[in-house]
């Protein structure tokens, strides 16, 4: 199966500390950076880990500032 991919704008200071809090719940998803300037970001969840990460990003909602964004050049 393949990973889902979602996109997001967050604060472009707490890309590392996302980076570092999916990290630390190994396996839940993979952060890459899109465009720093922007503070765009692409997670890819790994099948069957969808429910943890929105259970993870919504206790984060408070923390960071994700705003859902639709793949870039769509």
């Amino acid at each position: 199966m393949k990973s889902k991919e979602r996109y997001f704008r967050v604060n472009k200071q707490q890309i590392g500390y996302l980076r570092f809090i999916l990290e630390g719940h190994e396996g839940i998803a993979a952060l890459t950076t899109v465009d720093p300037g922007l503070g765009q970001v692409l997670l890819r969840i790994p099948p069957g880990c969808e429910k943890e990460v929105d259970t993870l990003l919504a206790d984060l909602a408070g923390e960071v500032y994700l705003e859902p964004q639709k793949k870039p050049g769509r």
